[in-house]
């Protein structure tokens, strides 16, 4: 357990030094940097969504092509 705590430890104080690291050396301002974060984060979230209304588009075709298949063999 005290492995445990030392790895999530080393972890998040990593990803703080990083964040600060990333927005000392930043080629934009501050309030700039953090509206470029933001849009990354929404274009990704939206391309993500996109991606799972698609599948489970094609994910629910199958299951009625699926059914309908099962539907047809029963007497």
């Amino acid at each position: 357990m005290r492995r445990f705590l030392s790895l999530v430890m080393g972890l998040g104080l990593g990803a703080a030094v990083g964040v600060a690291v990333v927005s000392f050396f930043a080629p934009t301002a501050g309030d700039q940097f953090v509206r470029q974060l933001k849009q990354g984060w929404n274009e990704t979230m939206d391309e993500a969504r996109k991606a799972s209304q698609q599948r489970r588009l094609e994910l629910e075709a199958e299951l009625a092509r699926m059914r309908g298949d099962i539907r047809q063999s029963l007497p």
